[in-house]
């Protein structure tokens, strides 16, 4: 079988799978589940990411949710509800008064506590991971060109934002490249002072350029439309997305109604669909050479997917497979289900296309070769 031709996925694409990724890491508090999660995540990255300044940035996101795991513990120590049987740590309580009631701070400090911070501050970077994965693979300008028209005005500001963790990486490596060209190999605390202000200068440089650029090309620009068709607009869209939060939550929680659940998220979806029809019908815009739609694309989207609905479906037939057991502490257990849909969400890694790389550096006329 010849293997596909590099060429780069749609952007969509790899949005669907990491959001369906999030939702899956968003329904278990097991610490196997959460890592397998994290695993399938980076794997995906390390494989399929190209050469773009954001396709470096996956590693700050993981920076990020191992500060979000230690200031959640932190956090647990200080004013945290204090339970278990394990003691790890004795700590002197204060009292405090009345009003205060349920913030105890200080205590002693039991093992099945910190374990529970710990995994609930884990499927928050789990879930920051997921995002930063589909940052670190798919190209934000292209989504912006892919995007509907009725989503350009809100399409041109998300862009801007989500692009300056990328240009936070690129500006780091190029602060950093700069001091080792002078000789400067200062490091610690001092070398911080003397980076941050250059890459934040730089960030806000670039990104104010890329806002103008935008703005130039006539991204975030809207037609004529008479008052009482926007107001017909904002309403059907409010309620569609109104409806889809209240299916999704549905969907999620097992305990309420079955007509709050599916029903209401495909209606909702409907309603949102619409609005985003009625919106764009006075927003023209052209694409040159659109983003193709294939295969591949549906792979990595259906591969997002099941990993959800795999998570979902052991979330509401054996719940007690995705909670760490604390009351008596126990080994969490695996459930296979959720293995292979997580398994399944690292097909893309091997079955999509690989990125196109970068074109090689060519020579400037009258360059001359140095001997080696």
């Amino acid at each position: 079988m010849t293997p596909p031709l590099p060429r780069a996925v749609h952007p969509a694409a790899w949005w669907g799978w990491a959001v369906g990724l999030a939702v899956a890491a968003s329904t278990t508090t097991n610490p196997l589940v959460l890592l397998l999660a994290l695993a399938v995540a980076a794997l995906v990255v390390a494989a399929r990411r190209g050469s773009s300044p954001w396709a470096r940035a996956f590693r700050l996101y993981l920076w990020l949710g191992l500060a979000i795991i230690v200031v959640r513990l932190v956090l647990h120590v200080l004013v945290g509800l204090k339970f278990g049987t394990v003691r790890v740590l004795p700590l002197p309580e204060a009292t405090l008064p009345s009003w205060a009631a349920g913030i105890q701070l200080g205590g002693d400090v039991y093992l099945e506590g910190l374990l529970s911070a710990a995994t609930l501050g884990l499927r928050l970077a789990v879930i920051i991971a997921c995002i930063g994965a589909a940052n670190a693979l798919a190209n934000p300008k292209r989504l912006l060109r892919s995007m509907p028209s009725a989503l350009h005005e809100i399409g041109a500001a998300v862009v801007v934002s989500v692009s300056v963790a990328p240009q936070l990486a690129e500006s780091v490596q190029r602060v950093r490249r700069a001091r080792r060209l002078r000789g400067d190999t200062g490091r610690g605390l001092r070398a911080v002072r003397r980076i941050a202000l250059p890459v934040l200068e730089d960030t806000l440089e670039r990104s104010l350029l890329l806002a103008a650029a935008m703005d130039s090309r006539g991204y975030g620009r809207s037609g004529a439309a008479p008052a009482r068709e926007r107001r017909v607009t904002g309403a059907v869209t409010f309620v569609g997305l109104l409806a889809s939060a209240v299916g999704l939550y549905g969907v999620l929680d097992a305990s309420t109604p079955a007509v709050l659940g599916t029903p209401t998220l495909l209606v909702g979806l409907g309603l949102s669909a619409l609005g985003l029809w009625l919106g764009g019908r006075h927003v023209v815009t052209s694409t040159y050479r659109p983003d193709p739609w294939r295969g591949a694309e549906w792979l990595t989207l259906g591969c997002g997917v099941v990993a959800a609905v795999a998570l979902t479906v052991v979330s509401r037939t054996t719940p007690d497979a995705l909670v760490l057991p604390l009351e008596p502490l126990a080994v969490p257990a695996l459930p296979l289900l959720a293995v292979a849909g997580l398994l399944v969400a690292a097909l893309p890694a091997f079955l999509t296309p690989e990125p196109p790389k970068p074109a090689p550096r060519v020579a400037s006329r009258g360059a001359v070769g140095v001997a080696s």
